[in-house]
């Protein structure tokens, strides 16, 4: 069977994560991370793609974004396979590729989800035991979020704005949604729908985007069971 296409429809948040090749690093340093952010920033505003949050480990990346175009996410992260692969190879004297294969990503509902996606992804470090507060770990969007911490490429969803009146209380509102770990049925779901491909929303979210694609949003309606699953 066929391979579950891909859709980044303009508009709606997609959770995007991009492994290394059989899960070998893809970041050595800090330098590393560095650049990739760099040209991120430098897709994002070519392509017209809206950043809200990130994280960078050793040998993944999870990104969530909002599209301009239906083409965006694909265009951003083919100039990230072929700019930053190029430098990763050309510095550490390497060659071949570096990521695995097709990059993995579903689709986020706004409201009740885009949040908690959010916190997800911002948590990596913690459940990877490399720091126990996220606001020790410099390669997320935590501390542009929960400490006003200043970043180029960022973009904060409306969802976060909410949050407060101003700077100061939507940081205050959005720390004190750390106090508790995420729900294990959220990371489950969060997963299970990065290895599937289909949305993480409710249902009357994966009747919408049915509708929009023509492509079911339903287990059992795909291709063949994709490898390297989300962890």
């Amino acid at each position: 069977m066929p391979r579950r296409k891909r859709v980044c429809p303009a508009g709606y948040p997609v959770h995007i994560v991009q492994r290394g090749n059989n899960r070998q690093i893809c970041f050595a340093s800090d330098a590393d991370m560095a650049a990739f952010v760099n040209w991120l920033t430098k897709a994002a505003q070519l392509y017209g793609i809206a950043i809200h949050a990130w994280v960078l480990m050793t040998n993944h990346v999870h990104l969530l974004v909002t599209p301009s175009s239906d083409t965006a996410v694909s265009k951003t992260m083919q100039y990230l396979g072929r700019y930053y692969v190029r430098y990763f190879n050309f510095r550490y004297r390497r060659t071949g590729t570096l990521f695995d294969g097709r990059f993995k990503s579903s689709l986020v509902q706004v409201d009740r989800y885009l949040l908690a996606c959010q916190r997800y992804i911002e948590l990596n470090p913690i459940r990877a035991g490399l720091v126990n507060d996220p606001g020790d770990y410099v390669w997320s969007s935590y501390r542009a979020h929960a400490l006003g911490t200043s970043a180029r490429m960022w973009t904060p969803h409306p969802m976060y704005l909410a949050l407060g009146k101003n700077d100061g209380e939507r940081c205050w509102t959005y720390r004190n949604t750390f106090s508790e770990f995420l729900n294990t049925d959220v990371i489950q779901d969060i997963r299970r729908s990065l290895n599937t491909g289909l949305v993480f929303g409710n249902e009357r979210f994966r009747n919408e985007v049915e509708q929009l694609t023509g492509q079911s949003q339903r287990l059992g309606k795909r291709g063949p069971k994709p490898s390297g699953n989300v962890k």
